[in-house]
């Protein structure tokens, strides 16, 4: 039986950065327009959280009932383990994406009813990412649903419910979601180049499955200098305060020297942290800057 603490595990708080991190850029970059209405942020934080901890029940329900997790090297599974029942594990998914759907469905009624359709199609891609019979995931494309879902949907949605519009606010906000979409790539990416022994013998063929190991490296990198230009961009756009994000890059620069170095398996780990701390620190300094702009 799992306990309470598998159940913690099981939601991964480590991969929760990647949910705060949107809301905080999006929530600044409405306070540099003085348009933040707080109990909005509050909402968005809580459909962004929900999601998170949706997915990683999903995808640990998903890999699990297709013995992806069997030999998995990373943290803990719920149903790879074996300490719960594939239909529990769902169960929490989806019990997560109500309390999303909910808190989504206020932010959409005190803005506009299109951003229901935003919503489900956001439940959607956190579902079938390892699940359905054709997982996304599966073929090399959850990369791209991270960067649109979890940065440019993320961020620029939580402007827009703050604001209604798009106005002066859109273009700060679209460059606050590349960066933060970025990042959250390169989370996924540092874990599925830990993964890809496993994922080869799965079948699960992730990105980094098909540029294969040394490439991934590679583009793991070129992510982390993609998310430093955008907050240039995003200075541009607003104040060279926002600049103070920059300081993110220590420790991103650190999982970059450990990726180039050739870690592999469990030497990944503290990459993941790494990338984590890089998210939010990018989110918490950048968005310091525009406040202090």
């Amino acid at each position: 039986m799992a306990t309470p603490a598998h159940w913690i595990a099981g939601a991964r708080l480590r991969t929760l950065p990647a949910a705060v991190a949107p809301v905080l850029v999006g929530t600044a970059v409405a306070a540099y327009d003085d348009q933040a209405v707080w109990w909005k942020a509050l909402l968005a934080l809580v459909v962004s959280l929900a999601l998170q901890v949706g997915v990683n029940y999903a995808n640990d329900y998903s890999d699990g009932i297709r013995g992806t997790d069997d030999q998995r090297v990373g943290p803990l599974r719920l149903v790879g383990s074996g300490l719960a029942t594939p239909a529990a594990v769902k169960r929490a998914a989806f019990t997560c994406f109500g309390v999303a759907g909910v808190a989504g469905l206020v932010l959409a009624a005190t803005t506009s009813l299109w951003l229901v359709l935003v919503g489900v199609l956001c439940i959607l891609a956190a579902w079938f990412y390892t699940g359905g019979s054709k997982p996304y995931g599966y073929l090399g494309l959850g990369e791209v649903m991270v960067f649109v879902f979890f940065g440019l949907v993320a961020v620029v949605g939580t402007t827009y419910v703050q604001t209604g519009e798009w106005g002066e606010a859109g273009w700060p906000a679209l460059a606050g979601g590349v960066g933060i979409g970025a990042l959250a790539c390169v989370i996924l990416v540092a874990n599925n180049l830990r993964d890809i022994p496993t994922d080869v013998v799965a079948g699960k063929l992730t990105l980094a499955v098909r540029l294969g190991d040394a490439r991934t490296r590679v583009f793991f990198t070129l992510l982390v200098a993609l998310a430093a230009a955008a907050l240039v961009v995003l200075a541009a756009l607003t104040t060279w305060w926002a600049l103070l994000g920059l300081g993110f890059l220590v420790p991103a620069g650190a999982a970059v020297r450990t990726v180039l170095g050739g870690a592999r398996g469990p030497a990944l780990i503290p990459v993941l942290q790494r990338i984590g701390m890089a998210e939010l620190a990018w989110a918490v300094l950048a968005g310091a800057g525009l406040l202090a702009g």
